[in-house]
């Protein structure tokens, strides 16, 4: 294939970008407290993916943590988290007080396996966060129905899921409450930047207050009725997003059609393992595209440098084996008096050991780079 180079480019961008930056500037209106731009695009969003709500702020990590805060997760309560996801999903949690607790993955899919959450609930469990690793959306009927049962808050972290849906409903509002990642990599960016959606007006609240310093709705600007962070995105960056949330249908029919073309072409290959098609995914947020490939991971990942492929990668080390999130987590525990539970996570053992993900990017190539990377993986494992 040569140079990676030939594969597209991202960000994407033209002069669109450029124009709506450019009126932000000459509008001497930066900020969100004197603009509209943001105000407009979390309005754009929470349509976007059919939310009743959808407030902003500056990064996917801390649009978890203020969701947790905002459903009244604090200190010393458990939130239940995969360990085959980005550390923002547990550091979330302690960033509020709460100790993040592992539950094994589906080695199919990668995603968080409700049985396996069920099983590792507690008195002071309080919010279970689902991640839709790679566009993936997992399981919500039975996420939803487990946090009826138990009383649990449900966070969707579809930080690489924009324009997934479930069932033919959008993702980030069919749990209590959703985050987003705006960040460089995905799907839609401005280089950094976050939403939280929700169909709850009393968590928006709550969220709006959180990402401007504890003022409330309409009030004073002295008005703190909370005690809340400045989390709020710029107008730049809105304006940013109001272009990429345009162009994303566009960009994201070109991922969808190589991702099924890709899994056309290794689905039969033996050797290599591809998540099942599920019929409640009716929209796959292809940011990554998975496959696991045991005991044959290293040699294709070298077969793609190779052929100039270098930002395929081997993914996520578990979180469970992560010695900061532990330290953390076992000191929370400690000062309260509280077990700190041990994780027993095999299948996110196994995954971390031989998935390799190949980014957005590499969806975005016409049908003959698709095809030339499908031959590579191929010639590679036999």
């Amino acid at each position: 294939m040569g140079d990676h180079a030939m594969m597209p480019e991202w960000p994407q961008y033209d002069d669109d970008e450029a124009k709506a930056l450019l009126e932000v500037l000459n509008s001497g209106n930066w900020g969100s407290t004197s603009g509209d731009v943001v105000a407009t695009f979390e309005r754009e969003f929470a349509a976007y993916q059919q939310a009743g709500f959808g407030i902003c702020l500056s990064n996917g990590t801390l649009a978890i943590a203020a969701a947790l805060r905002a459903a009244g997760v604090g200190i010393g309560d458990e939130v239940i988290v995969p360990p085959y996801t980005f550390i923002a999903t547990a550091s979330a949690a302690l960033f509020v007080g709460a100790v993040p607790v592992f539950a094994d993955v589906d080695p199919d899919t990668h995603l968080l396996d409700p049985v396996a959450v069920e099983a590792t609930i507690t008195e002071r469990t309080k919010a279970v966060v689902v991640v839709h690793l790679a566009g993936r959306p997992a399981d919500l009927d039975a996420f939803t129905a487990l946090g009826t049962r138990h009383g649990l808050t449900i966070v969707e972290d579809a930080a690489q899921a924009h324009g997934a849906a479930y069932k033919g409903r959008p993702v980030g509002a069919i749990g209590d409450l959703g985050t987003f990642s705006f960040q460089s990599s995905k799907n839609i960016t401005a280089g950094e930047g976050g939403a939280v959606l929700t169909d709850n007006e009393t968590l928006a609240g709550a969220l709006y207050s959180l990402v401007n310093v504890g003022r409330v709705p309409g009030g004073g600007w002295y008005q703190h009725e909370a005690v809340g962070y400045n989390l709020r995105l710029t107008e730049f960056q809105a304006a940013i997003l109001r272009v990429q949330l345009r162009r994303h249908p566009a960009v994201q029919e070109v991922r969808e059609r190589n991702a099924r073309l890709l899994t056309d072409l290794l689905r039969d290959v033996d050797g290599i393992h591809l998540a099942p098609e599920d019929p409640a995914i009716t929209a796959h947020g292809r940011h990554l595209f998975l496959l696991r490939l045991p005991n044959r991971r290293d040699a294709v990942l070298q077969s793609l440098t190779a052929a100039g492929l270098t930002r395929a990668s081997s993914g996520y080390v578990p979180l469970h084996r992560n010695a900061a999130v532990l330290r953390e987590a076992k000191t929370i525990s400690d000062k309260l008096g509280q077990p700190y539970p041990t994780a027993d996570c095999p299948n996110a053992d196994a995954v971390s050991a031989d998935t390799i993900w190949l980014p957005q990017t590499y969806l975005l190539g016409t049908e003959d780079q698709t095809r030339t990377i499908a031959t590579t993986i191929t010639n590679a494992v036999r």
